[in-house]
């Protein structure tokens, strides 16, 4: 497959060169579908929010592979690789990091939390307070953390994967909307069918197949992929297209807040990177309408607001909102 990433001066890249980063796409998505059986759509959309520098939240039931996946994506990537499963007792400084006295030393130093890496899994996010929810924000939103005053910038690439169960199920707090809105994607991975099912029977039964899965891309090579992402070429008329989906969730009688300036950047990047995954240099409206509900859903919040339940009804009307935009030729 060949296409052109960049158009001016020497930004523009070989075909060559173009063609060997979606065979590395390919090689990603393939190693991972290894042993996330059945949810191949789910493995690419995690794909687009990784190259696209972003992060994703996988909300379902307990059991259908919501960690797995993240492990799978971690494992696929060398770098370093923390999971963090969140309680009600988790403290902001288990995850950050802290100052303690070195005695030795006579001085405090900085011990850095598990939040320093290039792929952390924050595996049931919802399960603890939102204090010390809030403690990702800054991490997700800057790249960067504050200990004791200090500003310490975190590694490259890095991307949060998190995982929660419905707000429903007992023990869960539900994650404010600035929180919600550094995610690119909401996620539900459901269950697999019944053909996936079976060989999952199979394929367990010596253990555990994702601590065999080696990686396929390194640091440097994922950063070189992000980097061309932003190459892939928006036409004016997409532009406009995602300003009119934007503009009729901020106009829409059922909702009570419309999606953020931060959402209209989310939805425009994912296109691209959705598009670079899929082999193109440029968006077409399919690549935006297609992950209008993963990327806005969750940044909006409808009249009647009710703790759960509301989910399913809010993709609706997001899917319907979209209907009603023209889409441009």
């Amino acid at each position: 497959m060949q296409f052109l990433v960049g158009r001016q001066g020497n930004r523009h890249m070989e075909v060559q060169t173009a063609s060997q980063m979606n065979v590395l796409i390919g090689l990603l998505e393939a190693n991972i579908n290894r042993v996330v059986l059945g949810k191949a759509k789910v493995v690419r959309m995690c794909v687009v929010a990784l190259l696209a520098g972003e992060h994703v939240l996988l909300e379902d039931v307990p059991g259908v592979g919501k960690t797995l996946i993240g492990k799978a994506l971690a494992r696929s990537v060398t770098g370093s690789f923390h999971r963090i499963q969140f309680t009600p007792d988790l403290m902001p400084a288990d995850i950050t990091g802290s100052s303690v006295f070195d005695p030795r030393e006579q001085r405090f130093v900085v011990v850095r939390g598990p939040i320093f890496a290039n792929i952390v899994l924050a595996d049931e996010i919802n399960r603890t307070t939102p204090r010390t929810q809030s403690a990702l924000l800054e991490a997700m939103a800057e790249r960067q953390v504050s200990i004791d005053g200090q500003t310490m910038p975190l590694p490259e690439p890095f991307m949060v994967i998190a995982t929660q169960n419905p707000l429903e199920f007992e023990g869960t707090y539900p994650l404010p909307e600035s929180q919600l809105d550094r995610f690119l994607f909401r996620i539900s991975v459901g269950y697999p069918d019944r053909e996936s099912e079976r060989a999952l029977l199979e394929a367990h039964r010596y253990g555990q197949p994702v601590q065999q899965l080696e990686p396929v891309l390194d640091c440097q090579q994922v950063l070189e992929l992000q980097r061309a992402v932003r190459d892939v070429h928006v036409e004016p008329a997409i532009e406009e297209y995602i300003l009119d989906i934007v503009a009729a969730t901020r106009g829409c009688s059922d909702l009570h807040v419309g999606v953020s300036v931060r959402g209209t950047l989310a939805l425009y990047r994912a296109s691209q990177a959705l598009a670079f995954v899929e082999g193109r240099d440029y968006v077409v409206p399919d690549d935006v309408k297609s992950l209008t509900v993963p990327v806005l859903a969750h940044r909006v919040i409808p009249r009647g607001y009710l703790q759960g339940g509301q989910r399913a009804a809010v993709e609706a009307l997001i899917s319907r909102i979209v209907d009603q935009v023209p889409v441009p030729a």
